[in-house]
């Protein structure tokens, strides 16, 4: 039989175990998951095998190239990036399986530069619960800032405002009487269509004619109809990749030419690489600079070669927009401290200021209010077979 003293005198070490264990353990639960003592560990969702694929995989070597850069330079605060990629397929549901492996079982720090406004918007409930960031989505959706989230932050003018600014002056330009839409029939398509009409109001016009398509659509052979037989002057389009394609080469081919005027998702160099003649003319609202490899402005110039000679393959505005998402990642980590946890995170980002870059990107600002970067646009035109930049930022 233990006497009392025997009793007492375990139940004391026990304790003094549990408290050297707790204590040991509680930096690592300060620091939040995905912070290690040399590694913070942050996850993207790309599509990586859907309708926005190529895109997908151009965000993904964005962030790879700015991540090989910070780690060459040896890291912050002892610590190097390491970056852990999903496929949504562009397909919401498989992003929410893809949030969910990434904030569950690798346990990130935040997703990054995550593709797709209806992808991200489904993750949200699997990352905020789990104090995980939505980091600098490639998506200029409104709910990508709003609701007022600490856990968002988003850099790019949003599609509503591109459009409510960008669509009346390009109507105005152009004597436009009769303009249409043609969207896709999802979160994103919406935010194009309310800032168009929203827009349009400013001209006292309202569109003519709406269609929509469903995403991953091939065939817009009937949309197309519908909007010459309103004989459309202007046709906005909340369209993404080969949508865009396959919407303007339907348009040649049955001799219909309006002036074709889409948002930022479809500004990339794959639009007229891959549509050709068929999508001269093409204009767009946009933020940076597509980075041609002969770019007449030698810093973009020098970048664009050294992503080439990385990947084998030139870059795309899509790659910069992974680039410049970790590149403020690595701003704010750097300025976090060597204590790094998620509140520590967000006190950094909410105090910084990322002035204009090589790429024509505005200066971003965020406070712990204002979670978007920055909310003006410009305009470009495939002119030649490449985009032109053809405006200055508009004001809202």
């Amino acid at each position: 039989m233990t006497s009392p003293r025997r009793k007492l005198a375990t139940l004391a070490a026990a304790t003094v175990a549990t408290l050297l264990a707790t204590t040991t353990a509680l930096p690592a639960r300060a620091q939040g998951q995905g912070v290690s003592k040399d590694t913070v560990l942050i996850g993207t969702i790309q599509d990586l095998s859907g309708p926005v694929a190529a895109l997908g995989k151009q965000v993904r070597l964005g962030m790879q190239l700015r991540i090989d850069e910070f780690n060459e330079q040896g890291g912050a605060h002892g610590r190097k990036l390491k970056l852990q990629s999903e496929d949504s397929g562009y397909d919401p549901k498989k992003a929410v399986l893809a949030a969910q492996k990434l904030v569950n079982q690798d346990k990130v720090f935040a997703v990054v530069g995550h593709i797709g406004t209806a992808q991200n918007v489904a993750t949200f409930p699997v990352l905020f619960p789990k104090n995980v960031l939505n980091f600098f989505p490639t998506s200029a959706a409104r709910e990508m800032y709003e609701p007022h989230h600490r856990l968002k932050y988003a850099f790019s003018a949003t599609y509503y405002d591109a459009m409510r600014v960008g669509v009346p002056r390009v109507a105005k330009e152009k004597s436009i009487k009769k303009a249409c839409i043609l969207h896709q029939d999802d979160e994103f398509g919406l935010e194009v269509l309310r800032g168009t009409e929203d827009g349009l109001k400013t001209l006292g016009l309202a569109l003519a004619e709406k269609t929509s398509y469903k995403r991953g659509a091939t065939d817009f052979s009937s949309q197309v109809q519908k909007l010459a037989a309103a004989q459309c002057e202007m046709v906005v389009m909340g369209t993404v990749l080969r949508e865009t394609i396959g919407t303007m080469a339907t348009a040649r081919k049955s001799g219909f030419n309006p002036v074709f005027f889409a948002s930022g998702a479809a500004y990339s160099d794959l639009v007229h690489k891959l549509g050709g003649p068929a999508v001269e003319g093409l204009i767009t609202a946009h933020t940076v600079q597509h980075p041609y490899i002969d770019d007449e402005q030698a810093p973009l110039r020098f970048w664009a070669n050294k992503y080439k000679t990385k990947f084998n393959e030139e870059p795309s505005v899509f790659s910069v927009y992974g680039y410049n998402a970790v590149d403020a990642f690595i701003r704010a980590v750097t300025k976090a401290g060597p204590n790094l946890t998620t509140d520590s995170f967000i006190k950094a980002m909410d105090t910084i200021s990322i002035p204009p870059d090589i790429f024509g990107a505005p200066e971003l600002s965020f406070t712990a209010s204002k979670r978007l970067g920055n909310d003006r646009s410009r305009l470009s035109q495939i002119q030649n077979g490449r985009w032109k930049v053809i405006s200055d930022y508009m004001k809202n």
